[in-house]
């Protein structure tokens, strides 16, 4: 099995292969920089969705078994305390159709939401807080605001684990 990953994010392809080698014992993994085709700081389901597919879709080519995307968003969400949850989605193409997942989402402190809603980046904005130089690269702002419960690499472990289910089940969902 041949997998690419549309980032070069070692969290992104850490998080992948962990759980692929899992269901596919015999199984490489390689990251392709591509684009979203979305702003880099995703806000609203489509929004992140959509990223998350183009990013598997512009990284997949016939060499490759499979393709995934990883986006991370925030999504309205009402009775929260910021109005929004930050939700990793996961996007697996085979060249043919694509499968979605997403993670556990987390609230962020309401400054860090009315940083981004003024036109920072999420990543920038806990970079300042946590003093720690591209933390969605290392643990992840979920580890720092979780302390060290749940770091990014499990929280995306999240999303591409639920992204396989249909194809782990393809009797089921594909008939």
């Amino acid at each position: 099995m041949k997998v690419v990953v549309g980032s070069k994010n070692p969290v992104k392809l850490k998080a992948t292969r962990n759980v692929l080698k899992k269901i596919y014992p015999q199984m490489g993994v390689r990251a392709k920089h591509v684009d979203s085709g979305v702003p880099d700081q995703p806000i609203g389901l489509d929004v992140t969705i959509q990223g998350a597919i183009n990013r598997a879709k512009n990284a997949f080519s016939k060499e490759f078994d499979l393709s995934v995307g990883i986006e991370s968003g925030l999504l309205e969400v009402p009775h929260s305390i910021t109005g929004y949850l930050d939700l990793q989605w996961c996007a697996i193409y085979d060249g043919e159709k694509t499968t979605l997942g997403v993670s556990a989402g987390f609230e962020y402190p309401p400054m860090v939401i009315e940083k981004v809603l003024g036109g920072m980046e999420v990543g920038d904005v806990m970079d300042q807080i946590s003093g720690i130089h591209r933390l969605g690269q290392k643990t992840g702002a979920v580890s720092h605001l979780s302390r060290g419960l749940l770091d990014r690499t499990g929280n995306t472990e999240q999303c591409v684990l639920m992204a396989m289910i249909p194809r782990m089940n393809e009797g089921v969902y594909f008939k």
